[in-house]
């Protein structure tokens, strides 16, 4: 069976998508309409902005989503037997499995593009990639930062063993991460990014995304997905609707979600998307798996 996987923040690059616009006149119609719905030349951001630009939470986001889900719309065959997206992808995987229309997609990304960077701004915060140590251990510390300092600090991506990344405050990652190296953390590497991305600090992000997921039309999907809250199966819109808003301050359980799918028969993983990020993450998790980009999609 074949599982397709959808990128998050931090896959995009300088030139993303170029090379769709130009050899595809549906494509080149798709990015156009993009730019129509969001009343700015995102595509032009995408194919010569700088990586400052591209790194702009408002750009980052929409722009990741349109250039995974033309990929999977111009792939020929394209047939997932299952889908997940990491954060942001799971818009993405939820428009490529018909779940939900392009323009909603689009337009809901964007309004959580910019209700994240609200929020950001709100309460100055900040992640870490913690390498090295064990879930249980990095959930323990967090919880002992939490009690002893009120300081926000949470577990927020299970990105494979021995990777996870923590969201919070500064001071309160800051403190984390210090403990974390006395218990043995091989590294804790600051991130780039500007805020506590699925943290309690998205509160007031999540709430704004609740009330623009309500009133957009959510469809079953045509096959499962494996959404980020729980790592579960679904095609249940009720429950696909509820993770969808419960995401932004829940973490990204992207281990566990992999982990299902080849329990459930996933063999091979295709990534749709820029970069290969996911591809990598497959395989520290199921080394057994195939990974592959989506264009490599057959039959």
């Amino acid at each position: 069976m074949n599982a397709v996987l959808f990128p998050g923040q931090g896959a995009q690059f300088t030139g993303m998508g170029k090379d769709l616009y130009e050899s595809s006149a549906t494509a080149r119609d798709r990015f156009e309409r993009a730019n129509d719905i969001l009343g700015f030349r995102l595509t032009d951001t995408m194919f010569t902005g700088s990586d400052d630009e591209l790194k702009q939470t408002r750009v980052t986001q929409p722009a990741i989503f349109l250039h995974s889900v033309v990929l999977a719309l111009e792939t020929a065959n394209f047939s997932p037997q299952m889908v997940a997206g990491h954060s942001l992808g799971e818009f993405s995987a939820l428009v490529a499995a018909n779940a939900l229309s392009f323009e909603d997609g689009l337009q809901l990304v964007f309004q959580r593009a910019l209700a994240m960077q609200e929020a950001c701004e709100l309460a100055p915060s900040t992640m870490a990639a913690v390498l090295g140590l064990a879930d249980e251990t990095i959930e323990e510390i967090c919880a002992a930062v939490r009690a002893e300092t009120g300081e926000v600090v949470v577990a927020a991506n299970y990105n494979c063993p021995g990777q996870v990344v923590i969201s919070g405050s500064h001071e309160g990652v800051r403190l984390a991460g210090d403990h974390l190296k006395e218990a043995g953390a091989k590294r804790v590497l600051p991130l780039a990014v500007g805020g506590a991305f699925h943290s309690p600090l998205m509160e007031p992000a999540r709430a704004k995304l609740a009330a623009a997921i309500e009133t957009v039309l959510l469809q079953a999907p045509i096959c499962p997905i494996y959404q980020n809250v729980d790592a579960a199966p679904s095609q249940d819109v009720p429950t696909i609707k509820a993770n969808l808003i419960a995401q932004l301050t829940a973490p990204v359980r992207w281990t566990q979600s992999v982990q299902n799918m080849a329990t459930d028969g996933a063999t091979k993983f295709l990534e749709c998307g820029p970069g290969k990020v996911l591809q990598g993450l497959v395989r520290k998790i199921v080394p057994t798996a195939e990974t592959a980009s989506v264009g490599a999609m057959s039959g």
